[in-house]
């Protein structure tokens, strides 16, 4: 299988510094091919590209994302024959449109079952968010609506106020998209590609509540008859172990960051397809309905803040809260919380691509969470 990865975003915006960045601290070990087309601003030079093993295949024919649909197909499907890499790196013109770059991606994908387009990726320098919008319109607009992740480059160089005024721009224009907001110095090449392929912190945080439940089950089995209503799932969560192992996840799913804003709701009992779904797995009335919030946000948060915040979901005010876990910027570093009811922890994190967090449980009260995190 060779996953097709597109690289979009205006001139300027730092596409050439992301994909060596990844090259050299995400794609190891991987047999790549960079397409990029002859009116790319792309000049990797090829010395660093023999170097790394990758294979140049410069399109011959014009702008991909325009009328020659049909030469980039064969491009594609000649890639594939005469490379067969892991990994098919895409670099459309800055000018073109994300939205007909990926058509003509999925037609060629169609016609070949050997490969898969796994993301689709926009570069934004965070400081022209606002002037782009202005006058650059339906170009940069699309490649941004489009975009299944959006990295933001220079947001060391703006305010605090300024990267929430442009995240939340960029969000009114995509709700789904998760959104890179920390320099790329503090971050390790793997955790920006976690944010291009991964699950999001709910899944995440639900499947790591279905393996403590299989353990709970497994050491009951020798029981033939346990109470589950009596029975307090909660004295095994509070295990505070690295969760956030990137390598242990491969549910690459396509540009479905439903981090931002992410409602999975099921009733207790009722059968359900989903694997890493807890619908039938917590001892609670059938009439309970368990659902997950959750949001990416660039938001600096204190330690004094989170500890007020996580005291205050004991309340019963904010719904019936099981979970809450995050990664979110702090004043003087990263932190990380979890929490588990009359329980939690906050602690000292690293870097991720952006803030996120992440509640489980019934009958929330979403608006009423927002703006317990100031969202």
């Amino acid at each position: 299988m060779t996953k097709i990865d597109i690289f979009s975003g205006f001139l300027g915006a730092g596409k050439t510094t992301l994909i060596k960045k990844l090259i050299a601290e995400a794609y190891a070990g991987e047999k790549l091919v960079l397409i990029e087309n002859e009116f790319g601003e792309i000049n990797i030079d090829g010395g660093f590209l023999k170097e790394s093993g990758i294979e140049i295949s410069e399109m011959s024919a014009g702008c991909i994302c325009c009328s020659l649909v049909g030469d980039f197909n064969k491009a594609l499907r000649e890639v594939v024959e005469q490379f067969h890499p892991d990994r098919i790196l895409i670099e459309p013109s800055g000018v073109g449109k994300l939205s007909d770059v990926i058509v003509a991606v999925e037609r060629t994908v169609d016609e070949c079952p050997e490969l898969k387009l796994n993301s689709y990726v926009t570069v934004a320098d965070a400081s022209k968010v606002k002037v782009y919008m202005k006058n650059f319109g339906e170009f940069y607009n699309n490649q941004i609506e489009a975009a299944g992740t959006i990295i933001l480059s220079r947001t060391q160089k703006l305010s605090q106020e300024k990267l929430e005024a442009a995240a939340a721009l960029l969000r009114e224009k995509n709700p789904d998209a998760a959104i890179l907001t920390t320099p790329w110095d503090e971050l390790d090449g793997k955790t920006i590609l976690s944010a291009i392929e991964k699950v999001s912190l709910s899944d995440e945080l639900l499947e790591k509540m279905r393996r403590e439940h299989e353990l709970e089950e497994a050491e009951h089995e020798h029981e033939h008859h346990h109470d589950h209503d009596e029975h307090d799932e909660h004295e095994h969560h509070h295990d505070h172990d690295e969760d956030d192992d990137h390598d242990e996840h491969e549910h690459h799913h396509e540009h479905d960051h439903d981090d931002h804003e992410h409602h999975h709701h099921h009733h207790d009992g009722e059968e359900c397809d989903d694997p890493a779904c807890e619908c039938h797995h917590h001892h609670h009335h059938a009439d309970d309905v368990f659902s997950s919030w959750g949001k990416e946000t660039p938001k600096l948060y204190s330690k004094a803040a989170l500890d007020d915040i996580l005291t205050k979901l004991d309340s019963g005010d904010y719904g019936h809260i099981l979970r809450a876990k995050g990664i979110v910027n702090g004043e003087g570093g990263w932190l990380e919380f979890d929490y588990v009811p009359e329980e939690h922890e906050v602690r000292a994190g690293h870097p991720d691509y952006t803030g996120r967090l992440c509640v489980i449980g019934a009958e929330l009260k979403e608006d009423k969470l927002a703006e317990l995190f100031g969202l």
